[in-house]
């Protein structure tokens, strides 16, 4: 057992450097698809930001997403118990299992995500584990419906330490009254507590992509932290608040119920406690729960 990842990693041959990246690329003739969003990781210091966060030890496992050609995966085999990365591109996993090789506690999973029943993978892999957590470089164009797969299916984990696009991530942390808040910010903290890491460099990507990316830590809440009449019905509630930022929450959800509904929406909100004439963006997780639950009792849009 190791208590110090990155002492063994300097023992390693490290992927994650401009020079080893380039020579592993350019020895299998790989070419990087836009498609699948591929952009390797070549900075240390991010990968130890994103491990340390996972706070992983020898009884504890780590599912990967999109391992790519190994870096953050190498630190992972020297931090969890066991690693379990699903890669979707059948091109990296000759690649994988070379720079893998001797890392005996990893496995290398082709498939979809999406696609994957992740609770029976979870259970197979991590057998005799005491926590699993799900670290991650994620691909820009697929990274919400990646995390909120991990999320609505209520997998047994303990945190999602992933690389995201800044914007996003930022979103996801967001609070009520600023620009960046909106459902997806709703959506991420009534599942778990984020927490942003740090902010990574476009520069420290091979290739490099436009923007600028960040860490952003979600713990998992053991419950939700509002109660809800239906959980459904809360966040179609929610999506419909957002449905035209510029709108006050009257109007958007007078729009969602249905014709000549406006005037109970109003009461309804009012009943709730809230000014109807407030926009989505103002509302807090609990103030959101109380309008879903009058509104549901009241069967609007059922």
């Amino acid at each position: 057992m190791t208590n110090d990842p990155a002492g063994d990693m300097r023992q390693a041959a490290e992927v994650a450097t401009p020079k080893r990246t380039r020579d592993i690329i350019a020895k299998h003739g790989f070419s990087f698809k836009k498609s699948l969003g591929q952009n390797f990781l070549i900075d240390q210091n991010i990968l130890r930001k994103i491990v340390d966060a996972a706070e992983l030890d020898k009884t504890k496992g780590a599912l990967e997403i999109g391992p790519g050609i190994g870096a953050l995966t190498q630190w992972l085999a020297h931090s969890a118990g066991k690693v379990a990365a699903v890669e979707i591109d059948s091109r990296l996993l000759p690649i994988l299992q070379e720079v893998l090789g001797a890392e005996s506690n990893v496995s290398i999973i082709h498939g979809d995500v999406l696609r994957l029943d992740l609770r029976q993978l979870m259970e197979e892999q991590f057998t005799g584990m005491t926590g699993i957590s799900v670290v991650a470089n994620l691909p820009y164009y697929i990274t919400t419906p990646i995390l909120m797969k991990l999320l609505e299916e209520r997998l047994p984990l303990d945190h999602i330490v992933v690389m995201i696009q800044k914007e996003v991530a930022e979103r996801m942390a967001a609070v009520p009254g600023s620009k960046a808040y909106g459902s997806l910010s709703v959506a991420v903290q009534y599942y778990t507590r984020p927490e942003l890491v740090c902010t990574v460099p476009h520069t420290v990507f091979i290739p490099q992509p436009n923007v600028d990316s960040s860490v952003i830590k979600l713990t998992l809440r053991d419950r939700p932290p509002v109660e809800t009449a239906d959980e459904a019905y809360f966040f179609r509630v929610v999506q419909a608040a957002f449905a035209q930022r510029r709108k006050t929450l009257a109007n958007n959800l007078a729009a969602w119920a249905g014709k000549n509904r406006r005037e109970e929406v109003v009461r309804l909100i009012a009943e709730a406690g809230i000014d109807p004439s407030r926009r989505g963006e103002t509302l807090t997780l609990e103030e959101f729960a109380a309008v879903c639950n009058v509104c549901y009792r009241a069967g609007v849009n059922r």
